[in-house]
């Protein structure tokens, strides 16, 4: 009995041995993760110099007041167009008036001194000659006569100055432009100790941005305009806080005598039409130039990029479907396109979604659809940042 016991274990174990073997080759294998991927696209890109600024009207006016006062009255609207010309602001003129009317009484009793010196002169003369009276007393007649000419003369320039001064009661607008928000208000003192500031006035018809550049990028400009004299330079192009482009392109109408030692930048302003306005002072601006094109750049978008630590990866997938994470450089971004300076080449394919659900090595399903072009206008960016969103279709 009990060796017919011993005899069965073998057997039982050999049965459930069988059972496993025919569960475990039962199950399917799972089925490849599914991914997205994408041909490389590759065309030429215009290398672009960008940096950030500031607008500014193309003359920047301060109207200040020039004599002391108290204001009377405004006579413009904040924010709107000025002619010039046009009365601004008022300032009380009555002390003014006083001033010019004693100037004319001044010059009035100067004048009549001068007309009597002048009638002793011409009387003195004949006496003098028949020796009638003495030298002296003609003498003396005609330094009064000078000294009455000088007179006038001074009562001449405090009345022209008086006038002057009276003119200054009525502030107006120096030269065409868009006048901004008043500093002062009816009532206020101006002018005192130092000419104060009224408004500001900007012409706006050509918007100035005022930007710096480091060192490096100004040469690099420099040099690729020594290079190809003949060629037209490139049109700047500036983009506004909203990303879009400026219609109009611009043109460098400053660049700095030297560079700034303590930040190793160089100032420039570029100057763009502005018609309509619509570009006002004061607004975050960047401004760009293409300084060369890159022939052949390989462009990916952006989402297909990983970044780790500073390291950038793409996943390439191979010929056979198996999955290879590229270490690559990426340059300059262009919309939502990525430049790849090294690491992929033309033809490849990478993964633009899924990328979550491979690792190396691994045969992926793969979905082929196709990178759509940027527009050579598109917002390139200089500096590598992690890449967020991607363009296929």
């Amino acid at each position: 009995m009990t060796l017919v016991r011993h005899s069965l274990v073998p057997v039982f174990l050999a049965a459930v041995a069988c059972a496993a073997c025919s569960e475990k080759e039962a199950a399917p294998p799972p089925p490849p993760p599914e991914v997205t991927v994408a041909t490389v696209l590759q065309r030429d890109l215009p290398i672009y110099i960008e940096a950030i600024g500031e607008t500014r009207g193309s003359t920047e006016i301060e109207v200040r007041a020039r004599i002391e006062g108290f204001l009377q009255t405004i006579n413009y609207q904040e924010g709107h167009p000025v002619r010039k010309g046009q009365l601004l602001y008022t300032i009380d003129p009555r002390p003014f008036e006083a001033a010019l009317a004693q100037a004319k009484g001044t010059l009035a009793e100067a004048e009549a001194q001068l007309a009597r010196s002048r009638q002793d002169v011409a009387r003195y003369e004949p006496l003098v000659k028949q020796n009638a009276i003495p030298r002296e007393t003609y003498d003396t007649a005609l330094a009064v006569t000078r000294a009455a000419e000088a007179a006038v003369d001074a009562a001449r320039a405090r009345e022209q100055s008086a006038k002057i001064d009276l003119s200054y009661t009525r502030v107006e607008a120096p030269a065409d432009g868009l006048a901004g928000r008043t500093e002062v208000y009816p009532g206020t003192l101006v002018g005192r100790g130092q000419s104060e500031l009224l408004t500001r006035i900007s012409q706006v018809d050509t918007i100035h941005v005022r930007f710096t550049l480091p060192e490096s990028d100004y040469l690099r400009m420099a040099r690729a305009k020594e290079e190809r004299p003949e060629e037209t330079p490139p049109p700047l192009e500036m983009m506004l806080a909203d990303r879009s482009v400026h219609p109009q392109p611009g043109r460098f109408v400053f660049i700095d005598r030297s560079v700034d030692p303590t930040t190793g930048t160089i100032l420039l302003e570029a100057a763009f039409p502005n018609p309509g306005g619509i570009v006002r002072p004061g607004q975050y601006a960047r401004v760009r130039s293409a300084v060369e094109t890159k022939k052949g750049a390989i462009l990916v978008p952006q989402r297909a990029v990983t970044e780790m630590q500073g390291i950038y990866t793409v996943a390439v997938v191979k010929p056979d479907d198996t999955v290879d994470f590229r270490t690559v450089t990426p340059g300059q971004r262009t919309g939502s396109l990525w430049a790849i300076d090294s690491g992929l080449t033309s033809g490849e394919r990478i993964i633009v979604d899924g990328i979550q659900k491979v690792r190396p090595g691994v045969k992926v399903a793969a979905k082929t659809v196709t990178i759509e072009d940027e527009p050579t206008g598109g917002s390139p960016e200089a500096t590598p940042a992690v890449a967020s969103e991607g363009a296929v279709r």
